[in-house]
């Protein structure tokens, strides 16, 4: 459990609880570090088994940039679910826009995805982030997007 500080180390299992995500879509398999309120460090661990490499692109891997910034939103996901206690309420948040997508470096199977968020900005129930994929300290991956926290469709 987090205190704020930055002391929290997130098994898959407290992931699943703040994320509705579900295989093959979920792409966060570890949050290293959370700063409340400020930002998430997390982790997806890179498999040749991912679904999408079988199309992307068959003998040449390589996982797709959007994959990548689903990602970020995942932990970023997070970061908000945590931040404002709403973990198992049936809360989601939701995509509105991404701004100055970069593509640095190509991320292949075996990687270690390091997915770094911050918080940059909130306006109610709208939450604008900044955030940086990277492999090995190499950037894969940089964007800022804007999320809003939603009841779920009924």
């Amino acid at each position: 459990m987090s205190d704020g500080n930055g002391t929290a180390d997130y098994d898959i299992l407290r992931i699943l609880k703040a994320l509705p995500h579900r295989y093959p879509l979920l792409l966060v398999d570890r949050v290293k570090e959370i700063h409340l309120n400020e930002r998430i460090h997390a982790v997806k661990a890179v498999s040749m088994n991912e679904e999408f490499f079988q199309g992307h692109f068959p003998g040449a891997p390589i996982m797709p940039g959007v994959l990548q910034i689903e990602a970020l939103a995942q932990a970023a996901a997070i970061l908000g679910i945590e931040t404002l206690e709403l973990a198992g309420t049936g809360k989601l948040v939701i995509f509105m826009g991404i701004d100055g997508a970069k593509f640095r470096a190509p991320v292949t199977p075996g990687c270690l995805l390091d997915l770094e968020v911050e918080f940059l900005q909130q306006r109610r129930t709208i939450y604008k982030f900044k955030g940086k994929a990277s492999v090995e300290g190499k950037t894969t991956c940089e964007c800022e997007f804007t999320a809003m926290i939603a009841d779920p469709p009924s």
